[in-house]
Formats: structure tokens, sequence, C-alpha cells
């Protein structure tokens, strides 16, 4: 069943006819959900105020590496999700909790707010809003960042 393909078509040297490997990485490249998810893990890293290096040192790699993961630029395969899962105390599916369904369109701002929400600012405004024990006065703020917002 194995065959032997000239070098032309740029595949495995014993390839199968109907799973073939090609030898180019290109298809490997960082996407956009490999971005949403480095949004969602960094995301996840500053609400429990842990450091790049010490979850690098959890995973065993260099903080370098969990940067690349964070923004994207590096793919990550489903074990090593696994071991962020774990570290990070939430079930796999919390990466992909905002994404749409197949075939749905996803509102803008969504993505938008998990892009605010994993930054130093939004961690910190929703650890302070979250620390007013008063459903009131969390309310009041609310009203009050909302009238900013229009100005």
């Amino acid at each position: 069943m194995n065959e032997v393909l000239s070098a032309p078509h740029r595949y495995s040297l014993f390839a199968t006819r109907y799973s073939p490997r090609p030898l180019s990485m290109a298809n490997k490249a960082a996407t956009e959900i490999d971005r949403r998810i480095g949004v969602r893990l960094r995301m996840r890293r500053l609400t429990l105020d842990m450091s790049q290096e010490q979850l690098a040192v959890r995973l065993g790699v260099t903080f370098q590496q969990v940067q690349k993961y964070e923004k994207g630029h590096n793919r990550i395969g489903a074990g090593r999700l696994q071991q962020f899962a774990e570290i990070l105390q939430v079930p796999v599916s919390f990466f992909f909790e905002d994404f749409a369904a197949p075939g749905a369109t996803q509102a803008p701002s969504s993505s938008e707010l998990s892009d605010f929400l994993a930054t130093a600012d939004g961690q910190t405004l929703t650890r302070a809003l979250m620390n007013i024990r008063d459903a009131g006065e969390r309310h009041c703020i609310v009203i009050l960042l909302e009238a900013m917002a229009r100005e």
C-alpha cells in the first residue's frame, strides 16, 4: 500500500496514497483560533495572578515560549492544552468558550471584550468590581463608566 513518491510532490518518502504527509510546515502555521486561545490563556493566567515565568516552570518550557502561546504565534497541541487547563484549574473547554458555532457568525464585540479582559487594565478592573460586595454600589460604578464612555 505504501509507494515512493518523487521529490517534486513534496511528500514524505513513504506516504500512503490515502494520507500523504507534506514535508512543509506551512500547514502548521498559527491561525486566528490560536490567537484567540492565547488570549483566553493569558486572561486566565492573569486572573490567577500567575507570571509567565511561573507558568513556564510548571510546563517545563521557557517564559518566551509562554509568550508565543499567549500571542498566538505558536500553535498549542492537545496535550499541551490539557497541561494548561490543569495548571490554570479550568476545563479544556474554557479555551473555546467564546468561539462561534460552526457556520455561525460571531459579534466582533465578543472578541474585543476578550482581548480587553486579557489586558492588565481589564484584569484590574474586573478584580476591583468583584471586590465590591454591594450590588447597588457596583451597579452605580457601571452606570458611571457607561456615562464616561459616551462622552
